[in-house]
């Protein structure tokens, strides 16, 4: 019995996704829950698992071949047998080859399997019997019918390989390599060129001096990971817990457009940019208003996690309110983050330099980092969006106002 592998069904923010890697090739063995084929979305990679015992039959969609929502890819076929080497392949044949001269009276195929290869066209002195006595089996003639409808597809892969294959040009010491861009780089292109155009965007910019948070994190960060279970004390939960405060004070920055109107969301579900080896993915803290400086470090970092392994889930990636951008993992000094449609704004943090500050009339050195807000100018002003990035940064300069809600 064949079994249909389909693709999982993509929610309505993902329309459709490519093959990526086939981990089995027909004829091969499979077990129920295991991997079987990778699809690439625009967000994440799904992996497809087999819901049944037996053999990988028909690969309808190659690697390379995009694919809708709960669309074919395949077929199992339920409790066959994995193909034989072909070294033992004439070994196999000729019991049947001796049943056959056997005379017309002794059948050489049950009288099901005969029928199932009349339907599909299968020459039964090509099918190798397993029966008793060489004699074909309907499982057997299922087999030859499922590598029949696999042959097209198994054809087909070297050239969608040979398409996606990096292309290189040499021409004496100087070489250019030509490589197909991948459904995430594509999605993040679009989405970059889309916010630039249908936004007007706009980036202020400001500074926080970090000195209250870094002494407050080296005095607490050991007795913090210990209360907490390991879950270690970070800079990117001050910034969460500063900038929910600040959505509460100013709702039109965690607002959105849709058409003619805006949407006033009450609550602020934070995306937090994560990199990882496939791009730039953006999970979603939840209800971030509500969680401890705790559980927002160790939702960043199972999110982490999850997309260094790339095992994020379409639904931790999908929606957010408002984003937070972290460059300064890199050394970045300054930047205008690009706002995530169909958000309002976003927030980028940088890297952290020792620098000299006028202070009561005193040059001192203190730890400071540029602080930067691109917002659509649709929805926020201008008035809105500067007293907003100062709110974080007094609340970032005196951290106690967080508990006391000034």
């Amino acid at each position: 019995m064949a079994i249909e592998i389909k693709a999982p069904t993509f929610p309505e923010s993902v329309a459709d996704g490519t093959v990526a890697t086939w981990h089995k090739q027909p004829g091969d063995a499979v077990k129920r829950d295991e991997l079987i084929v990778d699809i690439e979305t625009d967000k994440v990679v799904l992996e497809v698992l087999a819901t049944a015992d037996g053999v990988l039959g028909a690969i309808v969609k190659g690697e390379g071949d995009t694919v809708l929502s709960d669309e074919v890819l395949g077929s199992i076929v339920e409790g066959g047998a994995a193909a034989a080497a072909p070294a033992a392949a004439p070994a196999a044949a000729a019991p049947a080859a001796a049943a056959a001269d056997a005379g017309e009276d002794d059948p050489v195929a049950a009288p099901a399997a005969r029928k199932l290869a009349e339907e599909n066209g299968i020459d039964l002195a090509s099918v190798a019997g397993t029966g008793k006595g060489g004699r074909i089996t309907k499982e057997d003639v299922v087999a030859a019918v499922a590598n029949k409808k696999s042959a097209p597809a198994a054809a087909a892969k070297p050239a969608a390989a040979a398409a996606a294959a990096p292309v290189v040009v040499a021409a004496g010491d100087r070489t250019e390599k030509r490589v197909p861009m991948t459904r995430l780089r594509a999605k993040i292109a679009e989405r970059l060129v889309e916010a630039q155009s249908s936004m007007a965007m706009l980036t202020t910019f400001n500074e926080v001096d970090m000195t209250e948070v870094m002494a407050l994190r080296s005095k607490y960060k050991d007795l913090f990971e210990k209360t907490h279970n390991g879950v270690r004390l970070g800079f990117m939960s001050f910034f969460v817990k500063a900038a929910t405060e600040a959505l509460k004070r100013f709702p039109a920055v965690n607002a959105s457009i849709d058409g003619n109107d805006i949407v006033y969301h009450g609550y602020a579900d934070v995306g937090v940019a994560v990199s990882s080896d496939r791009g730039l993915v953006v999970p979603v803290l939840r209800n971030a208003e509500s969680m401890s400086l705790a559980e927002i470090e160790n939702g960043i970092a199972t999110f982490g996690k999850k997309a260094r392994d790339g095992k994020l889930a379409i639904e931790e990636m999908t929606g957010g309110t408002f984003t937070i951008t972290n460059g300064g993992t890199f050394g970045s000094m300054m930047s205008t983050p690009i706002v995530n449609p169909p958000q309002a704004a976003i927030l980028g943090m940088h890297n952290i330099i020792q620098r000299p500050m006028a202070i009561n009339g005193q040059v001192v050195i203190r730890p400071m980092m540029y602080l930067a807000l691109s917002y659509d100018h649709r929805l926020i002003d201008g008035k809105e969006a500067v007293t907003f990035l100062v709110t974080i940064k007094n609340l970032l300069e005196d951290p106690s106002r967080l508990l006391l809600d000034i």
